[in-house]
């Protein structure tokens, strides 16, 4: 059960838990495999409770239509503002989001999300949770300006290391690795009295690869984007950077980076692009 004495649905109205539920139960008995992550299973690893306005479900790519399909069974309005990761169930006020990948298309639902899930209770309904390691993953690449998934990496990584499946963890990474091993340098930072939890094996195949360099893409290739979806076009728009989010050379077409790049500018309401600041 979730170690916090306060449960993340404790400042929930009742038509908000009463949805929350609904969801859960209609997904069951559509059959929907589906796996809740979020504040919920944040708190059921880390024992830090943080009150969302939203509820997150997360399915495999192949039962995405399904799950939107589920709840309008429900009576919801639902919507696919980014086709290429994430669904909206809308009740009213409240709403959830049915996620099957990430934003910049990297961190994608597979089998082995449901295969190391937890089961738990949730809302006083029997479902499984994100596992932590795959929470680590999808976190781990969220580095914009105005929002920064370190702590949490930190704070998973404190709450399970010694349960943690490393070589999991580091096959997620793959050839993103740095992004894993920038976390964990910054674990030992964060925590200098608990950095050798992390063990000593990871940190020298990590430290061997960044020793051995990383070979040149010969393509003038940025990253940036995959980390922040607004601080590093002016890379791309303006120093003729190639995308690493864009196939081939990634998993997204130009149409769903045109849609999630505009989402981006119209949250800040206008471009990081070519705008100067004052600090």
């Amino acid at each position: 059960m979730i170690a916090a004495k306060e449960k993340p649905y404790e400042q929930l109205s009742p038509e908000t838990l009463e949805f929350y539920r609904r969801v859960m139960t209609r997904m069951q008995e559509e059959r929907v495999p589906f796996l809740v992550g979020g504040a919920y299973a944040f708190a059921r690893y880390t024992g830090i409770v943080r009150h969302t306005k939203d509820f997150d479900i997360f399915v495999h790519p192949r039962d995405f239509d399904r799950a939107l399909e589920a709840l309008k069974g429900i009576g919801c309005s639902v919507s696919r503002p980014f086709p290429h990761w994430l669904g909206k169930g809308y009740s009213g006020e409240d709403f959830v989001d049915v996620i099957f990948s990430s934003g910049n298309g990297i961190a994608r639902v597979d089998d082995l999300w449901f295969e190391h899930s937890l089961e738990e209770e949730v809302l006083g309904i029997s479902a499984r949770l994100c596992p932590a390691e795959e929470m680590i993953w999808s976190k781990g690449f969220i580095q914009e300006r105005e929002r920064f998934d370190g702590a949490d990496v930190a704070h998973l990584v404190r709450a399970r290391a010694e349960e943690m499946d490393w070589d999991r963890l580091l096959m997620r990474f793959g050839a993103h690795w740095q992004v894993l091993f920038g976390h964990l340098i910054l674990f030992g930072y964060i925590y200098p009295d608990e950095a050798d939890r992390i063990p000593a094996k990871v940190m020298e195949k990590l430290i061997e690869r960044q020793r051995r360099g990383v070979p040149s893409s010969g393509q003038r290739l940025c990253r940036g984007t995959i980390l922040s979806r607004s601080q590093y076009l002016v890379d791309i728009e303006k120093w003729s950077y190639r995308d690493a989010r864009l196939q081939p050379d990634g998993p997204m077409s130009a149409e769903e980076l045109e849609i999630w790049t505009q989402a981006a500018e119209d949250e800040v309401g206008r471009s990081y692009t070519g705008v100067e600041e004052t600090v």
